[in-house]
């Protein structure tokens, strides 16, 4: 037979060195001799026969094994047009297959998905990149099949590998797209279930493997393929909900957030301590909410992730939910049951930094490509991980596509960014030298700016009614403000002063607490700033901080009565709240990731009496509009008193959009109770007691006001009436005048 591909060709498909191996693989019209002709080329490596199979009329073609690798050509005599055909082989040990060529398929990724990915506005890149089911227009045929797709613009050659071709880096080499960086290849006939990798090829000849940065599913840890699967199909039930999500204004609503850790949530200890799944969770999560009346719940990351004790925060997968509870849709089911069930659902997301793991994103063509390379740019010391280069296109859009890809394929309800502080900051944990002032000269990242102000504002403009919550705990302006005004544009900010301050305050002897008033009183003065959630999370009882129970001083009914004490003060303060699961039913144990919550503890009245009152403080919460419609306004807050810090009692005023509407809190911080204590009210009427946090059903001793009091126009602290009550030791009391 003639043969019409050179040795220099064939040598460089063999070695993968082919700087485009679809121009020599496949089906090619060519001439000899004045003569045009059909010819095929494949290298099938452990392939000792192989025939072109014409699919229309079953015409078999031999083809000439040009090399003993596994290089075959074969030329179709007296046809001159191209046509739908298979590979017939025979392998080495005697099997037998026939198959479509990748080869003779065009390309999965356009030249405007190109375009706009460079230009960093493709929205739903997701839907390109990776591995996607795909049915492709083959001459008059319809073929199913996988189309993979990877950004890598500094490899010399890139491989899909699989369970499928025997993890075999010569068999599917992919096709580059020029200057975008983008590598692509269909292998028809794939389904879901089987999985992949890339194996990238460096300027320097060596190999590493890489799992598909967005990829849909992975395998369990200590795994780390990524898996084909298909995400869409699932039927939701949750349409009343993002209909009604549409049209909230969740500033001028009650959000009262449990922060969850799946994996720690609740195990089955009698089957090894495993995890319990997506679907079994759902149940459980959303009677256990609904029972206490949260209105969200946060997720602390289910981002895939190969270390457990990270708890999610050193990301692999940003388009994947962890397969360590099950597959994609097992968790579509956890959050379409949350919703159904009336819970908001809101992911933990971390756009700030990534993991070094050498299957992961780190160095993935050989070069910092998602990171910088630099290291007083592109490294995190304190967390030994990778900082994204926010300033390139491509990065850009990979994260913003992450954000929406939750939001619209599961249906999120919106985000806590975690490490905010870290990305706004150049020289964030960094001593002098150790970091590049930007080109003004200051120590603002403002690629990084630049990337949360477009998050803020397409999420935002893409899906009505989420919330995007920065956690962030530094003085930088505007957080929570508008794009259009300035600001970085998250709905809401993790209140990181009020913690440490209340906190500090609770941690003292309630004999000193008046030395220390101002802790207490401080955040009021720049309470209204931003659009704050008081957050008491995870990161405060890990670590040995203790748990928050441990945290409180004195005996043991002390500090039950403490931990009733601060909840309810920061349930009836301004902001939104947050709290981390286990610290609302006081969990004696510091939080460990590797087992279930102390469950148990529900069955102790001490326990179940504070998990009541965080009941009753949702509930109240929920039910009074003057504890949520003006929250991050200074007109929904007064003083009543501030300044006995001699008695450490404080008092104030919430107020709704209605001003007559309003309620009004008194706390006692020490063990003392006071008897006929006067406080000034601001109306006439009858003040009924809607909150006392030292009730006998919450474990207290029961000291209150035998369901409320009469104002007497008998002005008192700045206020033209006044009411006199018992206030119990170390309580809150609420009143809502008729």
């Amino acid at each position: 037979m003639a043969v019409f591909i050179n040795q220099g060709a064939i040598d460089a498909i063999i070695r993968t060195e082919h700087h485009d191996p679809f121009q020599v693989l496949g089906m090619h019209q060519t001439e000899l001799n004045g003569k045009k002709f059909l010819v095929a080329r494949a290298f099938l490596p452990d392939t000792v026969c192989t025939q072109i199979v014409d699919i229309k009329t079953g015409q078999r073609f031999p083809m000439a094994r040009l090399d003993e690798a596994g290089f075959f050509e074969g030329m179709i005599p007296g046809r001159t047009d191209p046509f739908p055909y298979r590979l017939g082989v025979e392998y080495a040990n005697g099997t037998t297959s026939e198959f479509f060529d990748s080869y003779s398929f065009m390309p999965t990724f356009g030249e405007i998905d190109a375009h706009l990915f460079n230009e960093g506005n493709h929205q739903r890149i997701y839907e390109k990149l990776g591995a996607h089911l795909q049915v492709m227009r083959y001459f008059d045929i319809s073929i199913g099949g996988i189309g993979f797709t990877v950004w890598a613009p500094n490899a010399r050659r890139v491989s899909v590998i699989g369970d499928f071709n025997t993890w075999d880096g010569r068999r599917h080499v992919m096709r580059s797209l020029g200057s975008s960086g983008v590598w692509e290849i269909f292998v028809p006939g794939l389904s879901t279930g089987q999985n992949y990798k890339f194996e990238v090829k460096l300027k320097n000849g060596a190999l590493i493997e890489k799992c598909d940065p967005a990829a849909l599913y992975a395998e369990v840890r200590p795994k780390t393929a990524s898996r084909i699967y298909d995400i869409a199909g699932y039927e939701w039930g949750d349409g009343d909900w993002i209909r009604a999500r549409a049209a909230k204004n969740w500033r001028k609503e009650p959000m009262s957030v449990y922060e969850c850790h799946l994996g720690s949530f609740m195990r089955v200890l009698e089957e090894g301590n495993r995890f319990l799944t997506y679907r079994e969770l759902a149940p459980k999560l959303a009677d256990y909410l609904t029972a206490t009346g949260y209105t969200h719940v946060e997720l602390m990351p289910v981002t895939e992730h190969p270390l457990d004790i990270s708890w999610g925060y050193q990301v692999t997968g940003y388009f994947a939910p962890t397969s360590r509870f099950g597959n994609p849709k097992d968790f579509m089911y956890l959050v379409d049951y949350l919703h159904k069930h009336g819970i908001g659902v809101i992911l933990d997301w971390v756009p700030a930094h990534f993991p070094k793991d050498a299957h992961g994103l780190a160095r993935f063509d050989g070069t910092a490509l998602f990171e910088h390379s630099d290291p007083r740019l592109g490294e995190h010391k304190d967390w030994a991980t990778l900082i994204f280069n926010f300033g390139r296109n491509e990065v850009k859009n990979f994260l913003i596509s992450s954000a929406l890809f939750w939001l619209d394929k599961y249906h999120i309800d919106g985000f806590r960014v975690d490490a905010v502080a870290s990305m706004l900051y150049l020289d964030y944990s960094r001593r002098p030298g150790e970091w590049i002032p930007n080109k003004n000269g200051g120590h603002e990242n403002l690629e990084a700016i630049e990337f949360l102000k477009y998050f803020n504002s397409i999420v935002y403009e893409k899906f009505p009614g989420i919330v995007t919550i920065a956690e962030e705990s530094t003085a930088f302006p505007g957080v929570s403000k508008p794009c259009f005004l300035n600001g970085l544009g998250f709905g809401f900010k993790w209140n990181m002063g009020w913690m440490h301050d209340t906190l500090e305050y609770f941690s003292k002897d309630p004999i000193h607490r008046k030395y220390h008033h101002k802790d207490l009183t401080f955040p009021l003065v720049y309470a209204f700033t931003e659009n704050f959630i008081s957050p008491l999370s995870h990161d405060e009882v890990v670590h040995g901080k203790g748990s928050m129970i441990n945290k409180m001083p004195g005996d043991f009914r002390q500090k039950f009565a403490n931990l009733r004490l601060l909840y309810a003060y920061m349930w009836t303060m301004p902001g939104k709240k947050l709290l981390f699961m286990g610290s609302d039913f006081g969990q004696w144990n510091e939080w460990n990731c590797n087992q279930s919550l102390d469950w148990h503890l529900l069955g102790f009245h001490s326990h179940e009496g504070l998990h009541q009152l965080v009941t009753h403080l949702n509930w109240l919460y929920r039910s009074e509009p003057s504890l949520f419609q003006r929250d991050h306004e200074g007109e929904g807050f007064e003083w009543i008193d501030l300044r006995d810090s001699d008695s450490s009692i404080v008092s104030w005023i919430r107020r709704a959009d209605n001003h007559d509407d309003l309620t009004v809190f008194i706390g006692n911080f020490t063990p003392i109770s006071r008897s006929l204590y006067r406080m000034g009210v601001p109306r006439p009427g009858y003040y009924r007691e809607i909150l006392n946090t030292d009730s006998e059903t919450y474990f207290g001793s029961n000291i209150g006001n035998y369901g409320g009091a009469w104002a007497e126009p008998l002005p008192w602290q700045n206020q033209p009436y006044s009411i006199q009550i018992e206030l119990p030791p170390l309580g809150l009391l609420g009143f809502k005048p008729s």
